[in-house]
């Protein structure tokens, strides 16, 4: 655990000396040669550190993330060739295909490595790109435990850096490159073909009967249960008669959708009316509430609503940005971090439990790989 606090502590010094500042590109002192300002050498200085410390704490481990053995098993069935055995998509298993026949053997390490690179780039270049602040959304994507979760189910990790950076494409308008984005994540984890709607709703106007309309809708999640069920275990066959398929109330993922739906509304008319970008932001959360809400009986509904609230990283800068009043920015500002680092400590308390396992931290240098189901057998 102290060791994940000094890593959340490092990586978040060198994300507050980074400045994104429109005024600035193109401006400042110049070296020679390169060309690049003083601001963007130290910009570039401090990400590079920040990708290297947290791709070392991920590429290194061992036995870290509850389906950590599971995803080696896939990849010895996907060596074998035993596809039929292997519930994952087709970009997994050709990626693991690649990258054993060009290591010679079965690197589950080097797949791992692969995955956390990618994934970190995305949500980096995704915060870097798109947020008012970068420091407070790198401070939020560490303290909600984004980074360590991505040690867990690391092919939809890496779908929800890919439906974060897209969040650009859907602002622009560029659906074509919006749904090549989606497809490619798709082919990882086809969880993500959901942000297609989801995305093209969020950006919506609602207007007051159209939100009328949508929360009758909302309605049928509490008397067609059944239907809905059905309609998982077709996406996802592998759930049929498991432990899979039992649904439950994700409580912090409601308080904090909660949280942040207040705070935008008490601030409405100067952080979100106005501004295109932060309604789409506003209803995604809207949206991950009501699902959270009313759909909890889904067994993949954390994993659908995460895809709409991860814009918190983005959404609480925006908001606290636009904030007039001085006093009551700054009073916000203490709260909302208090309130992450709350969360933050709640969730390295549960690290080590079923269904995050996170902790203890282990890595290859110092243990071994524990057996996995085709050892055993």
């Amino acid at each position: 655990m102290v060791f994940y606090i000094l890593t959340a502590l490092l990586t978040i010094g060198l994300a507050a000396a980074v400045r994104v500042l429109p005024a600035e590109k193109g401006t400042g002192h110049r070296g020679e040669n390169t060309g690049i300002s003083r601001r963007q050498a130290v910009n570039g200085l401090c990400l590079f550190c920040i990708f290297m410390v947290l791709f070392g704490v991920s590429a290194c481990r061992m036995n870290v993330g509850n389906d950590y053995a599971k995803y080696v098993e896939f990849m010895h069935l996907i060596a074998c060739d035993a596809y039929s055995y292997v519930p994952t998509e087709v970009g997994f298993n050709a990626l693991v295909t690649v990258l054993y026949e060009l290591t010679g053997g079965e690197n589950f390490l080097l797949v791992f490595a692969v995955f956390a690179f990618a994934t970190l780039w995305l949500f980096l270049k995704a915060m870097y790109e798109q947020s008012d602040s970068f420091g407070w959304s790198f401070f939020l994507f560490m303290a909600f435990g984004l980074y360590f979760s991505t040690f867990n189910t690391v092919r939809y990790y890496l779908a929800l850096g890919l439906a974060l950076y897209s969040v650009k494409y859907v602002l622009r308008r560029e659906w074509v490159r919006f749904i090549l984005l989606v497809l490619l994540g798709a082919a990882f984890h086809k969880s993500m073909l959901v942000v297609i709607p989801l995305y093209f709703l969020a950006g919506l106007a609602w207007k007051k009967w159209q939100l009328a309309l949508m929360a009758l809708f909302c309605s049928t999640f509490f008397f067609l249960q059944d239907f809905y069920l059905r309609a998982v275990v077709f996406l996802y066959p592998s759930y049929e008669d498991t432990e899979y398929l039992e649904g439950g109330v994700s409580w912090f993922n409601i308080l904090r959708c909660t949280g942040v739906l207040v705070l935008s509304l008490l601030y409405y008319k100067q952080a979100v009316a106005g501004s295109r970008r932060n309604r789409f932001y506003f209803f995604c959360n809207l949206g991950a509430l009501v699902l959270y809400v009313c759909c909890s009986f889904l067994p993949i509904i954390t994993r659908i609503g995460y895809y709409l609230n991860v814009t918190q990283i983005l959404f609480i800068p925006a908001i606290l940005g636009r904030i007039e009043d001085r006093r009551q920015r700054r009073f916000w500002s203490g709260a909302v971090a208090l309130a992450a680092v709350g969360y933050f400590a709640l969730y390295l308390l549960r690290a080590d439990q079923d269904g995050i396992r996170v902790l203890p931290y282990q890595t290859f240098m110092f243990h071994d790989m524990v057996p996995i189901l085709s050892d055993v057998n």
